[in-house]
């Protein structure tokens, strides 16, 4: 299946600078002047390609990261342009009991909150989302991608409870943005398509963040490899 225009979203400009510069996509002005968003155009044949990085937050300075910068710039993205598939590619945690490694990139079937739990019938439901994503399985064989539920929690870190509930999965990625962004694509009936990386293992005996920060160069360019691989599949030629 391919796509006339295609909108991917992204949170910190270190995953997507790798993939701005192989595709040479062009600034543009930013969508509105009181949101940090940075917006970047290209094409891939006859597909327009919008890249939309969730910026620099303005008072704190450092990258816009998770579901409430994902939420709105999706928003903003989808009204803007009006796109025929939201794209979301970012690095993620992952666990090594569930066959996971660093800078292993996956394609997500199943996109859910492992942070909002709320024990009153119908808001469990509702806090979990379990949102639709878009598939192909006979793309992902060839892209040598397998399938993951990417569960997003607005914590670099897990308590026992979160833990738990990820456990619960075959196999799962964490991270702060695909459920915003899935969940505004519903809502906005636009497919959603999400692919991770993996920067740190859950169960790997590193703090988090340091793991994260060791890796993020090579797990970022890991994940470009497959965004122009997947591109180039998805586009019209």
């Amino acid at each position: 299946m391919t796509f006339k225009k295609i909108v991917l979203i992204m949170a910190m400009h270190s995953e997507a600078d790798p993939i701005r510069d192989a595709l040479e996509l062009e600034e543009m002005d930013k969508l509105h002047p009181s949101l940090p968003m940075d917006s970047y155009k290209g094409k891939i044949g006859q597909t327009e390609l919008l890249l939309l990085v969730n910026g620099v937050d303005p008072r704190f300075q450092v990258d816009s990261i998770g579901t409430q910068p994902a939420t709105l710039a999706t928003f903003a993205a989808i009204q803007a342009w009006q796109p025929d598939l939201i794209l979301n590619a970012g690095t993620c945690g992952a666990f090594k009991s569930k066959g996971a490694e660093i800078a292993k990139v996956y394609w997500g079937n199943k996109v859910i909150h492992h942070d909002r739990r709320i024990s009153i019938p119908g808001f469990k439901e509702y806090g979990v989302g379990d949102y639709p994503v878009f598939t192909d399985q006979a793309l992902a064989q060839k892209l040598e991608m397998e399938f993951t539920t990417i569960s997003s929690g607005n914590s670099l870190d897990m308590c026992d409870t979160d833990y738990q509930i990820l456990d619960q999965e075959e196999r799962v990625v964490k991270e702060m943005e695909a459920a915003g962004i899935a969940y505004v694509a519903e809502l906005m009936q636009v497919p959603y398509l999400g692919i991770k990386s993996v920067t740190d293992l859950v169960d790997g005996g590193m703090l988090a963040q340091d793991e994260f920060l060791l890796h993020l160069k090579n797990s970022s360019l890991a994940l470009q490899q497959k965004v122009l691989a997947l591109l180039q599949e998805i586009s019209i030629k």
